[in-house]
């Protein structure tokens, strides 16, 4: 940077004591033709300039030049000219960018973008970039808040424990865990996915020629509720996929050749595509079983049902091993 003793401008002056002056730029170190603005000729000798002429004035410690075109302060120090913004800035007690920071945000900052990119091997970096958040002990909460009007809608992170968690709440006050996953082994829960298992434990009576809806008074699992053992059908929590499966245990009540079906109905009206099976040999009482399975999208309040059928001869559905279940693949 050339010496401001060899720069042009415009002076200001009080009490007959050069304090602060402008400059266009500093790339040049000739004056320009127009004198401008400087101080009357009657002045001190030491201020008056030369009609058509610059007058130079050796710099003293404490002034200060404005450069226009590069938008900084500099202040002469005695020995030279140095900018007025800091290189470092070290141990602050609050920091704010574009709003107020107080003790429980010590850095506050109230922006529309915000970028963090990775210095270069060319700039002497590495190009990696690594963003670190520390917590004192495991019991500790460490974590990302994500908030709608200052409502708490997410958390993200490591909350009373070294598990990584993703809880999500409607009121900012009750939360539901959707993600967890244990730093110990990598092993991924969902905890609010939908699953059940149900199944009975009486024998289903049901005749011949008419569908009839099985009995599930029990569940194995139905952590979520979305099963009711007591309509016995599965009700979708949230429009998605999902996964069905059924097994009909066949026990004997006159007759073997029964030919046993089953099938899941949907809102108690439509079968589910894929769902449809039968058995049509001579059935073994407490052995013949029939498997079913699908996969059928769903939108939020459907139902499921299991369904039984015998086409020759009545029958029952055993107890114990007649069973459905079902869980939210997608």
């Amino acid at each position: 940077m050339a010496p401001v003793n060899d720069l042009c401008g415009w002076l200001l002056h009080c009490k007959c004591f050069l304090v602060i002056f402008a400059v266009i730029f500093v790339s040049t170190v000739v004056c320009p033709a127009c004198l401008c603005f400087g101080i009357a000729s009657t002045g001190p000798d030491e201020f008056r300039r030369t009609d058509g002429a610059w007058l130079r004035l050796p710099p003293r410690t404490g002034w200060q030049a404005w450069v226009e075109d590069e938008g900084i302060l500099l202040v002469y120090d005695g020995a030279g000219w140095i900018g007025t913004t800091p290189d470092a800035l070290q141990n602050l007690a609050l920091l704010g960018l574009g709003t107020n920071a107080d003790a429980s945000n010590p850095f506050a900052a109230k922006r529309n973008a915000a970028l963090w990119t990775a210095k270069t091997v060319a700039e002497g970096g590495t190009g990696d970039l690594f963003y670190t958040m520390n917590k004192e002990a495991e019991g500790d909460d460490l974590g990302l808040t994500l908030q709608t009007g200052f409502v708490t809608k997410a958390l993200v992170g490591l909350f009373g424990s070294d598990r990584f968690r993703l809880a999500v709440s409607a009121d900012g006050s009750t939360f539901f865990d959707g993600l967890s996953v244990d730093n110990a082994t990598g092993i991924v829960e969902q905890p609010q996915l939908p699953r059940f298992k149900a199944w009975t434990n009486y024998d289903n009576y049901v005749g011949v020629g008419a569908w009839t809806k099985i009995g599930l008074n029990n569940t194995d699992y139905n952590d979520q509720g979305a099963f009711d053992a007591g309509t016995n059908l599965f009700t979708a929590p949230v429009d998605g996929t999902y996964l069905f499966g059924a097994t009909l245990l066949y026990k004997i009540n006159a007759s073997a050749t029964a030919r046993m079906r089953g099938r899941l109905v949907l809102n108690g009206a439509t079968e589910i595509r894929g769902s449809l099976g039968e058995s049509s040999a001579t059935h073994v009482s407490l052995a013949t079983a029939i498997w079913l399975q699908t996969m059928v999208p769903l939108t939020a309040g459907d139902t499921v049902e299991l369904q039984g059928y015998f086409r020759v001869a009545d029958g029952y559905f055993s107890a114990d091993h007649t069973s459905f279940w079902g869980c939210k693949v997608g």
